[in-house]
């Protein structure tokens, strides 16, 4: 179907370019006359694709949010809150996103529908909840609600950004270092000692040795280690590899609670966001499932979803997963019969949020310190493995 590129002035004289897809400039004219326009002037084209690479910032989208809620509220209509919003926007990728969004909306199409075409724009969450502010004519209140979701969720994973920053640092000090160390320090060692003829003790030679094969086949370590990364990714992407890997994740110690209080938190926060913005209970957990990223908690919400179409409660399949806390799911049934599920679900994600940041803190805490006993151990090995065959030497000589 071919694209006309148009110059169409609304009631006010405000004059606008867009490109609509249509059989002909009749029906483009026909939509224009039933959308108050004045075409001004329309000529055939084609409506080039536009590719941005990289990946949108999370800010960016929050901004948006924000903005667009506010201009809601101030009552100026839909397509000109896009307008603003195409033109002041600086992220590339969001900017191509708005530009294609307010050109469907033109043509036709609802919102939801428009963003729906861009899901590594906007989530599946985004277009729900935008589904269900049109419908409820709410559009304001839910954009400042997703705000306020976004700006939280991108809040806790900074502050676990933060909090892993030092023992990264550490980690790859000591990886530095210790090449280094086997590269340009010990082999001048091993010179000297050669030299001299001096007897090595075993555990000496055992570290020279472990120096040359260091030397000599570092190509081939790192080769391995690049290949197990690639087999593990690639792996991970099977359906059986992504159950079995992310299984491993909540099962490996310390790790393990921390990942999955991350994601009870994510579970109960999305599902009362989308419950309270008026997403009928079972495309809510449909919605929560796909956001959960991990797969084995999402099959249990698969089976939540089917046991509710059962006539069963909400808290009874989540408790027979074994996966949820006991405390998640007595809550959630005390919000089912008091009519405050949604209340409920913000609440106790709220409450892992606040968990999943001391387990954080309590994981930074316990990290840094094995860190540094485990960099201040090598180093006291290689010392001592260096300074014997030194005695061994001095006591010869005496």
């Amino acid at each position: 179907m071919p694209h006309f590129a148009y110059t169409a002035m609304d009631s006010t004289g405000r004059t606008f370019k867009a490109v609509m897809e249509a059989e002909n400039e009749g029906v483009v004219l026909s939509r224009l006359r039933d959308q108050a326009l004045h075409c001004v002037s329309i000529e055939q084209a084609k409506r080039a694709k536009k590719t941005v690479g990289g990946k949108m910032k999370a800010k960016a989208l929050v901004v948006f949010s924000r903005q667009f809620a506010t201009m809601i509220d101030a009552g100026i209509p839909i397509l000109r809150c896009l307008d603003i919003l195409c033109n002041q926007t600086k992220d590339p990728i969001l900017k191509n996103a708005l530009d294609t969004v307010t050109s469907d909306v033109k043509e036709g199409m609802t919102l939801n529908e428009a963003m729906a075409k861009h899901p590594k724009v906007f989530s599946k969450l985004y277009v729900n909840m935008i589904r269900a502010a049109e419908i409820g004519g709410i559009l304001d209140t839910i954009l400042d609600r997703l705000a306020q979701f976004l700006e939280y969720e991108n809040e806790i994973k900074s502050k676990i950004k933060s909090a892993m920053m030092y023992p990264t640092l550490v980690l790859i000090f000591s990886v530095v270092m210790l090449f280094a160390l086997f590269s340009f320090v010990l082999p001048k060692f091993k010179e000297i000692f050669n030299g001299m003829s001096v007897k090595l003790p075993p555990i000496t030679a055992m570290l020279f040795g472990f120096g040359d094969f260091m030397n000599k086949n570092w190509w081939i370590i790192l080769l391995l280690v690049g290949g197990m990364i690639f087999g593990i990714k690639t792996w991970a992407k099977t359906p059986k590899g992504r159950f079995q890997m992310d299984w491993f994740k909540l099962k490996f110690p310390v790790i393990g609670d921390l990942s999955l209080k991350m994601s009870v938190a994510r579970f109960c926060r999305t599902f009362g966001t989308l419950l309270s913005s008026g997403v009928p209970m079972l495309r809510s957990l449909e919605i929560v499932g796909e956001t959960l990223n991990n797969a084995v908690l999402a099959n249990a919400v698969d089976a939540t979803r089917t046991s509710i179409r059962e006539g069963n409660k909400l808290s009874v399949p989540l408790a027979q997963s074994g996966l949820f806390p006991s405390m998640v799911t007595h809550m959630i049934d005390v919000g089912e019969e008091s009519g405050r599920l949604s209340e409920m679900l913000v609440k106790v994600g709220d409450f892992y949020d606040q968990e999943v940041e001391n387990s954080v803190k309590g994981l930074t805490s316990m990290i840094e310190p094995m860190l540094i006993i485990f960099l201040g151990g090598i180093v006291g090995f290689i010392a001592i493995s260096v300074m014997t065959p030194v005695f061994t030497l001095v006591n010869e000589m005496k």
